[in-house]
């Protein structure tokens, strides 16, 4: 917030309007009735055995099926299949070892963006994700309209016009892109829902995909039976408000947490830490020299074929700010920023602007991993958008952006995204209002870590607030969600959710296991507060471990292919387009 995250940042403006996440592959057995299509007991999906790439179990299989659904989920009339008027939702399913003995329920995935593709997590991080719940469930990911593998979709080429963005927008995705929301999301879950013969929703969503569930809730809370949002989003503020400075509340605190950390840690562990001996100094050195990267970039010259500048926003930005996301790249950041501050650019440029697919953005595109345009289509058609309700003037606009992005020392990388929402021409075409004392089914259960960059424990606690009798689960640490620091106690409590509906009298505080994964070689003896189920002497344990490991290697592996860096010149053996992460909000 896709990330991430992502995550609710706008990204400044490449290319083309709607650019899709790329065709997931994905894996599928041999299972022979699987080959031709298989219509299981109950359900109306046509199911076939996705492309065969590379092996998840041995004993298991991703299937793949996909769902024609309204253009307008709530205006028969301006529907159809003749005349195109719908989207072909493409979803995929990990099936569990055994959930035909448990009514084959199906856990709904969202890995947060918005633009972020369900189908890849399922097939990233199906077997650690059942690892949390257990084999009792399918979990089932689906591309919601205009995402992924979805279409109608726009590829990065399709528009080359130099009309401006919001009619770029606006012209190459026709009508369909009116309905491109998440309300109408929401209800296209109740069509896959319905597809699959299930009446109760369970449902598992990350960053916007607290969003998503939040707003599922609130329109059909009769059949919200399992509902976990991990890294909450402001709904009130998401839909109602122009800006949202809720959001980076806390990024500064997880910044200082950066720096604290490291000096904790010593420089053994934490290179930053021979420059300074207080975070105070700490943080004075590291912002007057990335600060003074304004005025005079660092030149980088490897040999003749590899030569560019680092630049104030690839630092600040495009590296810091991302990883605050995630703590486990701490020890990472700092062995590239100390030399850095001492006059030496090299490291970080081969690390975080030419090799690495985790690297950061080029001077167009801000924020952590970068769901195409679906990001900036989906927030804009969901909020406050367009010249009729957006400041009128520039002098205005200025005033009420400088007055929500100036409570974090990362405020100004939004600036871009407020003009284009200033000049947004899709109409806005829902009418959900997010409401409190909201009872759906079964109570929701809300996490959380304490200091997170872009979805703070106060929009966590505003959930808490807003749906009756749900439970709040703050794991004790830094970074986006509560698995940045995995926990073996937070891990205990969505299992035991899904599987029991269980909830805690009250809300809860978890400690992260040790040692942190702040820094390597810091910490000691774990502290989680308690393993997961009984029969199970370390199942909580392996399952956080095992799900924040699996997101990390899961990021670099599934990458999208985007523009090179303008600012580099390529050695002829190094890839000549930037990786970047599809966005997993772990």
């Amino acid at each position: 917030m896709a990330s991430s995250s992502s995550t609710m940042r706008l990204f400044t403006i490449v290319g083309c309007c709607f650019a899709t996440l790329g065709r997931t592959h994905y894996l599928s057995g041999t299972s022979e009735h699987l080959s031709e299509g298989h219509i299981y007991e109950g359900e109306s999906l046509v199911w076939t055995a996705c492309p065969d790439d590379h092996a998840i179990n041995d004993d298991q299989q991703l299937e793949c099926s996909h769902l024609l659904v309204p253009m307008d989920q709530f205006n028969a009339s301006n529907n159809g299949l003749s005349n195109e008027k719908h989207f072909n939702i493409s979803i995929n399913r990990l099936r569990g070892r055994n959930a035909t003995a448990n009514g084959n329920i199906n856990i709904f995935l969202n890995p947060g963006g918005p633009g972020g593709s369900a189908t890849s997590m399922v097939y990233g991080l199906g077997p650690q994700l059942h690892s949390i719940v257990g084999e009792n469930f399918n979990l089932l990911g689906f591309d919601p309209r205009g995402v992924g593998s979805s279409t109608p979709s726009i590829s990065d080429d399709y528009w080359a016009s130099g009309l401006k963005y919001s009619e770029a927008c606006k012209q190459a995705m026709g009508e369909h892109g009116e309905y491109i929301n998440t309300p109408q999301t929401a209800a296209e879950m109740n069509s896959i829902l319905n597809a699959l013969g299930q009446r109760d929703m369970y449902y598992w969503g990350f960053s916007y995909g607290t969003l998503l569930g939040q707003t599922y809730a609130t329109m059909y809370p009769e059949r919200s039976k399992r509902i976990v949002v991990d890294g909450v989003v402001n709904q009130f503020q998401w839909y109602t408000s122009f800006t949202y400075p809720e959001s980076t509340v806390d990024a500064n605190n997880v910044f200082h947490g950066f720096l604290d950390e490291c000096i904790k840690a010593g420089n053994k562990s934490c290179p930053l830490a021979q420059l300074a001996e207080t975070k105070e100094e700490l943080s004075e050195k590291l912002i007057s020299s990335i600060s003074a990267l304004k005025e005079e970039p660092a030149s980088v010259y490897v040999d003749s074929t590899l030569v560019g500048l680092v630049r104030f926003r690839d630092v600040w930005y495009n590296t810091v700010f991302r990883a605050l996301y995630s703590p486990g790249r701490w020890s990472h950041l700092a062995a590239t920023l100390a030399p850095l501050l001492r006059g030496n650019a090299t490291a970080f440029f081969l690390e975080h602007m030419v090799s690495s697919g985790m690297g950061p953005s080029d001077s167009t595109s801000v924020g952590d991993y970068d769901e195409g345009d679906a990001r900036i289509l989906i927030r804009l058609n969901d909020g406050v958008s367009g010249p009729a309700r957006s400041p009128a003037t520039r002098a205005e606009l200025i005033r009420v952006v400088l007055a929500a992005t100036n409570n974090t020392m990362f405020g100004h990388k939004e600036w871009n995204g407020y003009c284009v929402k200033q000049s947004w021409a899709i109409p806005h075409t829902h009418s959900y209002v997010p409401t409190r004392g909201v009872r759906t089914a079964h109570p929701l259960l809300i996490l959380s870590s304490t200091f997170d960059p872009v979805t703070p424990l106060i929009s966590a606690r505003l959930a808490n607030d807003a749906f009756v009798g749900s439970r709040l689960v703050e794991v004790r640490g830094y970074g986006h969600l509560s698995s940045a620091a995995p926990s073996d106690c937070a891990v205990n409590h969505v299992r035991r959710y899904f599987q029991e509906g269980f909830l805690p009298e009250n809300n809860v505080v978890c400690s992260p296991n040790l040692p942190l994964p702040y820094f390597p070689a810091f910490g000691g003896k774990s502290a989680g507060c308690g393993r997961v189920g009984p029969g199970s002497e370390d199942g909580g344990a392996v399952g956080a471990v095992d799900l924040f490991q699996a997101s990390t290697r899961w990021t670099k592996t599934l990458v999208l292919q985007m523009p090179p860096h303008h600012h580099i010149k390529h050695h002829p053996h190094i890839k000549t387009q930037r990786n970047t992460a599809i966005f997993i909000a772990f």
